[in-house]
């Protein structure tokens, strides 16, 4: 490779180069934050597409007539093709750059979108959640790469969690959207699915006026674009000639990733595992159940009306916006693996009193006191349920009643359920009805003076859960391999991420029937206890170290718990120490 005239860089034996820098700090990071900002529009489509399907799916399962297994393909599908596109992402990035996989991920959104829009039947749905599942398995992985890569280590940790905060904003706008169309029972859903193509086409046009990945370059040997882009950063082009030169000489002996050098080397293996591992718990404890199924869950817990329920939906997605974006204060202060740790701890708790919303309507569920005068039509045996919980928990069967003031449940009847789970097969409930009294049609819920507390277990859920275990696992993986392993490396944690999406999401709606509500929330919070010890062991401490520092740390062993530091950039420079100097660059 070769050298940019002027670089002065001063050697301390074998160990790092040190670059003393005379530039003072940009008075700017205009670029730097715009660059963040059009790159995490991609998480805002990934958040998008994670909540606007809670809300769309009551409609479509009434338009379509879509019995469970088919809501969860529709799910399963969008997240089954992100985990292949993201392994596939790892070659791409290695070949086409960084900007190149976002600009074609952002076409690729754009056409599932229109595809949605546009869906005749639910085969076509489930091609368009393919096509924008595709796209979201590329940016997801390439994304907070791209961000760390283009950003100083003092920052870069708040920057990465940018992209996490849009994810989340995406998931509150899909359920605002949600809430204005849920009134339009017809064509409502298209307008829910289809509009996510304006912000895909905005980060396109928007992408071509950005520099690709600063490293990815110099790693191609393109060091004169890299200057340019790394001057665009930080506004100096002397700094930006001596920060080529620094990385230069860290790249000099890595050549291309390929699985068998990722494995046989001990770091690269462990930092591989620990960056699996998080991005596997962080699915584990089942946000993407509780942001998918949001609505549903909301139903779950007494809420009768479709519209009320999205609406709910929308003010819990607020609550995972506002955690990340306390997450970007916190991930610089608290540390990664600190925060990560508080994070699962209060999700266990979460998820416990989850467990407990939907244990204690199970314990007073209200009881069947009346046969449907139809039950001669009951195929499937509906009428032997006896109380509301193995009623709802038959996906054949559903609980219809009436109920006065003071929540007293009557005329309770156990009958089957139509294609329009609104309505029963037989019975009262085959019609609608203006009475305040109802009878009502519980085909997934128990009424029950309990629904508070579903409520409030979500949103506390979702408070713990998104400062740290929402953007540290992104963050960790954007920064824990070194230049030649981080596409691929970043492929294999997000495919991570996305196979474990599709198991929880895939099994949800059945767990559910077998281990109850309440058992399926027993079950993640089992999970998020494990991921704690895992964390606690495995991962060390990140925070404000160079990329290029951050391999090192995996290099002593597979415990990190009660480890110091690593001290390998505390270099003594005439006498003073600048391991907390900002104005020196260190390289190894």
């Amino acid at each position: 490779m070769g050298n940019f005239e002027g670089n002065s860089a001063e050697e301390v034996g074998n160990g790092p180069i040190l670059i003393r820098r005379d530039d003072h700090a940009p008075k700017s990071r205009a670029y730097l934050y715009l660059l963040t900002v059009i790159a995490a529009i991609g998480g805002f489509l990934f958040g998008y597409d994670t909540g606007v399907i809670s809300g769309a799916m009551i409609l479509l399962k009434e338009q379509f007539g879509l019995n469970n297994t088919w809501q969860e393909l529709i799910v399963a599908v969008t997240v089954g093709f992100a985990a292949i596109f993201a392994l596939l992402g790892s070659p791409l990035n290695n070949w086409i750059g960084r900007k190149g996989v976002i600009l074609i991920s952002s076409l690729v959104f754009t056409a599932g979108s229109l595809i949605l829009g546009f869906a005749k039947n639910k085969r076509m749905l489930l091609a368009g959640r393919a096509t924008v599942g595709a796209a979201i398995g590329m940016s997801s992985m390439t994304i907070p790469m791209y961000i760390a890569e283009s950003s100083p280590p003092e920052i870069r940790g708040r920057l990465v969690t940018v992209n996490i905060l849009f994810v989340t904003g995406g998931q509150v706008v899909a359920s605002c959207v949600d809430g204005l169309f849920s009134g339009d029972q017809e064509n409502g859903w298209r307008y829910m699915l289809g509009l996510a193509a304006v912000p895909a086409i905005l980060q396109f046009f928007g992408f071509l006026t950005l520099s690709e990945s600063p490293r990815w370059l110099i790693q191609k040997g393109k060091l004169s674009r890299a200057a340019a882009a790394l001057e665009r950063i930080h506004g100096s082009s002397n700094r930006a000639k001596r920060e080529v030169e620094m990385l230069q000489r860290t790249m000099e002996d890595q050549s291309e990733a390929s699985c068998f050098r990722i494995f046989s080397e001990p770091a690269v293996r462990r930092a591989l595992v620990v960056g699996c591992g998080v991005q596997m718990i962080q699915q584990l404890v089942g946000i993407n159940t509780v942001m998918y199924y949001s609505a549903t869950i909301i139903q779950m817990s007494g809420v009768r009306d479709d519209t009320v329920a999205i609406w709910l939906a929308a003010a819990v997605a607020s609550m995972n916006f506002f955690g990340s974006a306390i997450g970007i204060y916190l991930v610089e202060k608290l540390g990664r693996r600190t925060l990560l740790l508080l994070s699962l701890a209060g999700s266990f708790f979460a998820l416990l009193l989850l467990s407990l919303a939907f244990l204690l309507p199970a314990i007073h569920t209200p009881k069947v006191n009346m046969n449907s005068t139809d039950v001669a039509f009951d195929t499937h045996g509906c009428y032997l349920h006896h109380t509301c919980e193995p009623c709802m928990l038959d996906e054949n069967c559903g609980f219809c009643y009436k109920e006065f003031e003071g929540g007293n449940v009557t005329e309770s009847t156990c009958v089957p359920t139509s294609t329009d789970p609104k309505y029963s097969t037989i019975g009262r409930c085959k019609n609608t009805t203006d009475s305040k009294y109802g009878p009502f049609f519980a085909e997934n819920y128990c009424p029950t003076e309990y629904s508070w507390m579903a409520l409030f277990g979500l949103v506390f859920y979702l408070f713990c859960f998104a400062p740290g275990l929402g953007p540290v696992p992104w963050t960790v993986n954007s920064e824990i391999y070194p230049q030649w392993a981080r596409g691929t490396g970043n492929a294999f944690s997000t495919g991570t991420n996305w196979v474990f999406n599709v198991a929880i999401s895939l099994t949800f709606l059945h767990i559910s029937q077998s281990l109850t509500y309440q058992g399926a929330f027993l079950l993640y919070a089992g999970f998020a206890l494990l991921g704690f010890l895992f964390v606690f062991l495995y991962l060390p401490e990140t925070k404000g170290k160079p990329l290029e520092e951050i391999q090192l740390l995996f290099s002593r062993g597979w415990l990190a718990c009660g480890t110091q530091d690593t001290e390998s950039y505390r270099v003594i420079l005439n006498g003073n120490d600048t391991s907390d100097d900002e104005n020196t660059v260190f390289a190894q």
